[in-house]
Order: C-alpha cells, then structure tokens, then sequence
C-alpha cells in the first residue's frame, strides 16, 4: 500500500518503511507524527483519489531526526556598481519514518505501545555498546561541552563521542579530514558529519561559549 500525503507545501508518495525529509515539524525524536492530509491511497484494493483530501485518513510516522541541510551559498553581484553580496542558508528539516497507512475510518495499530514497552532493553544495549567504543582522541581535562547543541546529536550519540575521547566543541571545530574519516568509520556514519556541518556548528558554539 501506498499514499500520497501533503506537508510544508509538497507532496510525497510514502509507503510503510519509507524515511523521508519534509519542512521541519512541531515534534521531537522519537515522537510519533500524523499526516492527515492525504490526497492518494493505492494498494490492492484499487486506487483512492481524495477530492481534494480523502476524509478520515491519515499516515503515521516516526521522527527520526531533526537538522539542518547542507549550506546553500547566494551570491549577488551587481555591474559597475561595486556592488557584491554573499549570504548562506540552512534549511531545516525533520527526518520521518513512515510506520502506518490508515485507510478513511482505520485505528493505529498497537505497534508503537509494543515499541515503548521494549524501550528499555534497547537503552541498556546502547549503554553497553558505548561502554565497549575503544576511545580515538585524547579527552581534554575539564569540564565537558554540551555536544547536545550540534544538530542531529542525541543524548546516545553523545554519549558514544564522549567514549570516543570527543568532548568539547574545541576537538570537532579542529577536525581534519582525516579525523572525520576515522570517526566515520567507528559510528558508521556514512559521511554525517560533513552532511551535518559538525565542524561548522562546533565553531560557532565554541565562539558562543568564549565570548
């Protein structure tokens, strides 16, 4: 089964399993989100066309992550006027992973319940996991930066930089390409950190924090 839903001014063909990025939502991580406007339902039932909307149904979904895009660089120049100007952008965004397709008068299944009730184990899994990271950097003494204000770093996520001997703002604002890699690897990353702009986000904030 899948669904065409409106957000933030477009529209996306979704499907159970599919993660999309849509104009940032009023939620956290974890938080359970619902699409109510839903032009298009097709499955093995035939194909539903809303007029515009299909009354009573909805998509379910799960967010995964909030951040920002990549910087968009806009460059202005005006001739003979000496004229030049250079501004960047960060569009926000929120990362959600379609769970359910309810059809006009469907209740959500009980799969979230389910979820919140294994949160637990899953929790002491990643505490023992982070345990088991074989630290990269050496970890400044002092007190430890809030690596929770980097866009896209969780309270897990901190935790395995902190084992990695990541700590401050200092260390990721230093990052070469080298150091990226290697982090990379270890968390299995797939490039988020040049994604994310964390050695951008980290200058800013250390700035923030020196005054």
């Amino acid at each position: 089964m899948f669904a065409v839903i409106r957000t933030g001014g477009k529209q996306y063909r979704v499907a159970a399993e599919d993660v999309i990025r849509v104009e940032k939502l009023d939620a956290g991580v974890n938080d359970s989100v619902t699409f109510a406007d839903v032009l298009m339902i097709g499955g093995e039932d035939g194909l539903t066309v809303g007029a515009p909307l299909i009354e009573g149904a909805s998509v379910i979904g799960e967010v995964l992550d909030q951040a920002r895009s990549r910087k968009v660089i806009i460059f202005k120049k005006r001739r003979r006027q000496n004229s030049r100007r250079k501004n960047g952008h960060r569009q926000h965004y929120t990362e959600v992973k379609i769970t359910e397709i309810l059809a006009a008068g469907a209740k959500p299944s009980t799969k979230k319940a389910a979820k919140k009730a294994d949160e637990a184990p899953k929790a002491e899994e990643a505490v023992a996991e982070t345990a088991a990271v074989t630290p990269l950097f050496t970890a400044p003494e002092g007190a430890a930066d809030d690596l929770k204000k980097i866009s896209g770093v969780g309270k897990v996520l901190e935790g395995k930089l902190n084992a990695l001997g990541i700590t401050t703002y200092a260390q990721i604002a230093a990052f070469t390409a080298d150091d990226i890699a290697r982090v990379d690897d270890v968390l299995n990353f797939k490039g988020r950190i040049d994604r994310e702009n964390w050695v951008e986000q980290a200058t800013t904030l250390m700035n923030e924090a020196n005054g």
